[in-house]
């Protein structure tokens, strides 16, 4: 059991909408703010999404290196994870863009999801081959991936991927539960999806809607890490909820188990990540290379 507490916070999303959800950061102060609040109680890892002004999502690098840079001006520690989601239908390039900023706007890491899947409205396209590609993108970027799994064909693509040499360990990886078409937050779920893991690999539950608050307690319980925000779930007692509402809940639950929150710098070391270099202000990824600044 890992006795340092892992949060990945995950406050905005692609979905949530603050016209039926006045909660839900925006704007790229908004993020800066809700992210700046989260770290001062305890996180380890930001996992963020963009917006434009309208409130769309967006993978556009110049809002990204907005947010990352009020970010890292008030939190210079905290691991940054810029989504590379493929909701929404948009292609390789568009994707991958968030990946290339450089110097103090450089993300740690960027989330990979291991396969095509449905959500209750939407689908999530992930071909092989951009999988792939975006994997060897980030590898020769020194970004490391932030997998992220919905079903146990996932983990076991992870572990394929592993084997073929296109990710590498240490890894990490989400294990979110309660998508209409995915692994569900119940124990025989979870069970088979931590049993097929492979080794040197740091995982984190996370759940949608009603799941979330179980997942993370269960997760918290098992000494895994735990991935919370308004992104999964808007809703906390039957009312509209808040980030700061759903971490302090985190928080409560960490108490209970005697589980101290893991500092940034202690889940770098862990990943093999390169700490940043406050002096020159770059950003480095896997310690076997170190990226451009």
């Amino acid at each position: 059991m890992n006795q340092e507490l892992l949060i990945n916070f995950v406050p905005t999303g692609m979905v949530p909408r603050q016209s039926n959800h006045p909660n839900v950061p925006e704007q790229p102060n908004e993020i800066i703010d809700e992210v700046l609040e989260a770290h001062a109680k305890g996180i380890t890892i930001a996992h963020l999404h963009a917006r434009d002004s309208k409130g769309n999502p967006t993978h556009c690098p110049d809002v990204y290196a907005k947010i990352v840079e009020g970010i890292r001006k008030g939190a210079p520690d905290l691991i940054i994870c810029l989504s590379l989601s493929g909701r929404g239908g948009i292609g390789l390039e568009q994707r991958a863009a968030p990946i290339y900023l450089k110097g103090p706007h450089r993300p740690d890491m960027g989330s990979l999801t291991l396969s095509s899947l449905n959500f209750t409205t939407q689908a999530s396209v992930n071909s092989p081959e951009t999988i792939v590609a975006l994997a060897e993108k980030m590898n020769q970027l020194g970004v490391i991936p932030e997998l992220e799994a919905f079903d146990l064909g996932m983990v076991n693509y992870a572990n394929y991927l592993l084997r073929k040499g296109i990710l590498s360990g240490p890894i990490y990886i989400n294990l979110i539960l309660g998508n209409i078409a995915g692994a569900q937050c119940n124990l025989s779920h979870i069970a088979a999806l931590l049993q097929d893991l492979p080794d040197n690999c740091f995982w984190s539950l996370g759940g949608i809607g009603k799941a979330q608050i179980p997942a993370v307690a269960t997760a918290i319980a098992m000494g895994g890490g735990v991935r919370v925000g308004l992104e999964d779930n808007l809703m906390l007692h039957g009312r509209q909820t808040s980030n700061q509402e759903l971490l302090n809940t985190v928080h409560e639950l960490a108490e209970i188990h005697g589980r101290k929150i893991m500092k940034p710098k202690s889940a770098r070391k862990l990943l093999g990540m390169w700490e940043h270099d406050t002096d020159t202000i770059c950003y480095y990824g896997r310690r076997q290379g170190r990226a451009v600044a």
